[in-house]
Order: C-alpha cells, then sequence, then structure tokens
C-alpha cells in the first residue's frame, strides 16, 4: 500500500511564491491498495491536479472511491472538478457521513455544489457514474483489497477519520481534528460527567489509530497560537506528536498547514517542536507533509 499527498493546506487554497515547496491546495490525500485500487480521502484542490495525473495516465476505466471526512469547503471544493467525472465509463464512489442537523447524506455535499448559482454544470451532463454512500460511524467499508474503517473526531461539524488497513499496513487520517477537552470548570457540576465523555470519545479514536504505520494528522497551530484558537476545531504540532507517541505509531506525517504561514516559516516551526521533543520514542519518524510527497508502506 501506498499514499500520496496532493493537498496539504488548510481552510483555504494559499499558492504562490510564499508556499511553492510543500504548496498552497487544499486537503487531498491519494491510497492506492495492493491491487491498486484507489482510495481518495478528500476532495480539496488538491483533487484537480490528482484527476489531471490519472486522465494523463491513460488508463481506462478510472474507478475512484472518495471518502470526505467532513463538509467544510477546503475538503470538498474540487469535487465538481474531479476530471473522471466528465468521462463516459469512468465510476466515482463518494462516501461520506450523513449530516445529523439535516438528516441528508453524502449526496446533498453535491447537490448543493453543483447548483447553477455555484457551478454552470450540473450532475446530469456528467458522464461518470456517480454512486453515493452514507458511511455509518464506525462502519468497515471494503474496498478491493483494503478495509476503510472511521471514527467521529473532534471538529465543529461531524469529522470522520479514516483508517485503511491493506494486508498488514495501515495509514489512519484526522481529518481536521482538536484534541477533546473539558469545557466545564472543575468546579462545575458537569465537569465530572463530561470528563467521562472526553475521556471515552479519545479513547475510542486512539484505539482505532493505535499501532497504524502511518498516521496523518491536522497539525495548524503552534502551542503557542493555540489558546487564541480553542473551539475552531484545529490542532497543533505538540498534539499531534502526543496522539502518535500515545499510540504508538510509526510514522506520523504533520498536515493542514495554516494558510498564512510561508514554506519558510512552516520550517522553523517544525524545527523548533521537534527540538523541544527530542529524543522521539521508539524510532518514530515525523514528516512534514508536502504535495507530491509520496509513501510506499
Amino acid at each position: 500500500m501506498k499514499f500520496k499527498f496532493w493537498g496539504v493546506r488548510g481552510s483555504i487554497p494559499s499558492p504562490g511564491p510564499r508556499t511553492v515547496r510543500y504548496g498552497g491546495n487544499t486537503t487531498c490525500i491519494e491510497i492506492r491498495s495492493d491491487d491498486d485500487t484507489l482510495i481518495v480521502i478528500d476532495g480539496g484542490t488538491g483533487l484537480f491536479p490528482l484527476a489531471q495525473s490519472l486522465v494523463a495516465s491513460g488508463k481506462r476505466p478510472i474507478l475512484a472511491n472518495i471518502f470526505i471526512t467532513h463538509s467544510h469547503w477546503d475538503h470538498i471544493h474540487g469535487l465538481p472538478f474531479f476530471t473522471p467525472l466528465f468521462i463516459k465509463g469512468s465510476r466515482v464512489r463518494l462516501h461520506g457521513a450523513i449530516d445529523p442537523d439535516t438528516g441528508k447524506g453524502i449526496e446533498h455535499v453535491m447537490g448543493v455544489q453543483l447548483q447553477n448559482s455555484y457551478f454552470p454544470v450540473s450532475e446530469t451532463q456528467m458522464d461518470a457514474t456517480i454512486e453515493y454512500r452514507t458511511v455509518g460511524v464506525d462502519e468497515a467499508v471494503q474496498v478491493g483489497d483494503a478495509t476503510v474503517r472511521n471514527v467521529v473526531m473532534s471538529h465543529p461539524v461531524t469529522d470522520l477519520g479514516y483508517r485503511v488497513d491493506c494486508h498488514g499496513k495501515s495509514v489512519f487520517f484526522t481529518g481536521d481534528h482538536e484534541p477533546l477537552f473539558n469545557i466545564y470548570p472543575v468546579d462545575h457540576p458537569e465537569h465530572a460527567a463530561f470528563q467521562l465523555h472526553v475521556e471515552q470519545r479519545t479513547a475510542a479514536i486512539d484505539d482505532l489509530v493505535r499501532g497504524v504505520d502511518a498516521l496523518i494528522v491536522d497539525s495548524s497551530y503552534t502551542r503557542e497560537e493555540y489558546p487564541s484558537k480553542v473551539g475552531w476545531g484545529h490542532g497543533t504540532f505538540d498534539s499531534a506528536l502526543a496522539m502518535a507517541i500515545r499510540c504508538g505509531v510509526k510514522q506520523l506525517y504533520c498536515t493542514h498547514h495554516e494558510p498564512t504561514r510561508s514554506d519558510d516559516e512552516l520550517e522553523a516551526v517544525f524545527a523548533e517542536v521537534m527540538a523541544r521533543h527530542e529524543p522521539l520514542p521508539n524510532g518514530l519518524k515525523v514528516v512534514l507533509a508536502y504535495e507530491g510527497l509520496e509513501v510506499e508502506l
């Protein structure tokens, strides 16, 4: 199994000379199972260059399984530009959670984007076969020779973290994730009950992450920046390292880079964090994700 980063920025695309080394596209990860089944996690703007590579390969038909962590723009705004949607014979299966507020499934994400007010081409004009699969929480989905499982992460909307297993190798992507915390002060009557909730949800996440070969984590902020961002639904480099160490993973990939941070600033922040955490336990490898980075497990 192998995976490749096509988009590593968070919140909004940030192309330009300040981000050319790590890339300005938003979240998109390509995973290839051992039998070459294509699994894509998230459809940010990185989905467009991925689509161009699929078309350029000349392989037909194009069969894509896209798993959406959640429906915020930076994770879906590449979907209408996924070129295989316009190629006859292609089959695109879109997976995602139900929206608890509306009761609608993943098909609602495409339906909203393809309204005439926002996009000039309707789904009826797309030549591919498009299938929608609403995924239940904790449900295991078999895709080719890989199994995709999920757990609810911590974000202002329902966000599924996905674990992909294939013949003994595994990768987990958090999507957007802020470590759970108790919203009540210690002397509040609801503190104890909510603390139990925090511990149970954290344990459920850790159980699915535990022992993966590669962990890809939202590492948007520094520990100094985080206090002013509490509740926004994003993590820090330090919280990503804590999860990796706690769950005994082999490799950690930090992603969802803050869009205002230049490549130089990103490297400086990363170097400071790594210096504070040396030496890393158990041979843990930590990498700053960049567009085009391909990893074979």
